[in-house]
């Protein structure tokens, strides 16, 4: 990395952005405590069906670019981002997000200060509902990036979920992420995480973290670092929040395939048929439309593991 080159790349992939949501997500990046020349902000427009400006990038910072990727999908525009990067250290901040005024300075302190780490993110993120959620869908919102972390945690252990960042506000060292990126392009089953259009897959972020921990770094959240979550009033009805855990549960399972070889369909014989009926006998509604849900995405999950390998 040259001496000109930025500290972080800020990194913003977008498909079909709400305007006002995106214009409150640049401002945000336009109060950071952290000088415009220590970071570049590249916008990856994936596939949106009115490209985004490029006049839509930062206002008066001197890196801002926009760049079309064509491929739909979430680990597309991230691949591509990764590849444009020019610094070090990558942040990916979603077209929704408010990062507080000192995210990208905490982040950047927190580079020097944990070496051992290779990913980490937000501990600390606050929800502004466009319409407040049902008391009784709260099974579903926990599927949604609105959680506070109880402290802050580090791990280099697979699959330690509470050190395993969101996403949203993710950080990365950029040796790491260009590892990832040539593993996803040499394993396109990996593409299968990561929202597509309206598919609503996820893990691409705990793929991109466990990598982290391949190479033997940590991962972390850390409450210091905060973001608003921007929350439209489609992301708190029913059929959307059971789109989004079984899009969850597809992703974890094909995440779990794709990372254990002896990771295995469940069994479905007449046992496991007859503990099935009497469970879902046993659940209230809403848990009953959770259980089913996530039934559906590990059913679809095989299915495209299996078409992928035939």
């Amino acid at each position: 990395m040259s001496s000109s080159s930025p500290l972080l790349s800020v990194v913003i992939c977008t498909h079909n952005p709400r305007a006002d949501f995106f214009a409150r997500t640049l401002a945000g990046l336009g109060a950071q405590s952290l000088p415009s020349a220590a970071w570049e902000l590249l916008v990856i427009d994936n596939a949106s069906s009115l490209p985004v400006a490029p006049t839509a990038a930062l206002p008066g910072h001197p890196t801002a670019r926009v760049m079309a990727e064509t491929e739909v999908g979430l680990t597309a525009a991230r691949l591509r981002g990764i590849a444009e990067a020019r610094a070090g250290l990558i942040v990916f901040v979603d077209d929704d997000n408010i990062l507080a005024p000192d995210y990208l300075a905490r982040v950047s302190a927190l580079a020097a200060a944990w070496p051992m780490l290779g990913v980490w993110g937000c501990g600390t993120y606050t929800p502004e509902w466009e319409v407040a959620p049902s008391p009784a869908h709260e099974e579903y919102i926990r599927y949604l990036a609105v959680h506070r972390a109880p402290r802050d945690r580090w791990s280099n252990q697979p699959f330690d979920y509470g050190a395993t960042p969101a996403g949203a506000g993710l950080c990365v060292r950029a040796h790491v992420a260009r590892h990832y990126a040539n593993v996803v392009r040499t394993d396109p089953r990996r593409k299968l995480l990561g929202r597509t259009g309206r598919n609503l897959a996820g893990c691409e972020d705990f793929d991109l973290a466990l990598t982290a921990i391949d190479l033997g770094l940590g991962t972390a959240v850390f409450t210091e670092l905060a973001i608003i979550h921007l929350m439209p009033r489609g992301r708190v009805e029913e059929p959307y929040l059971l789109r989004l855990i079984e899009g969850h549960a597809c992703s974890t399972v094909q995440l779990c395939a794709l990372r254990d070889p002896n990771f295995a369909p469940p069994r479905t014989g007449l046992l496991t048929r007859i503990r099935e009926f009497r469970l879902r006998r046993a659940l209230a509604p809403i848990p009953l439309k959770v259980h089913d849900a996530r039934r559906r995405g590990e059913r679809r999950a095989w299915a495209a593991l299996s078409a992928s390998v035939a």
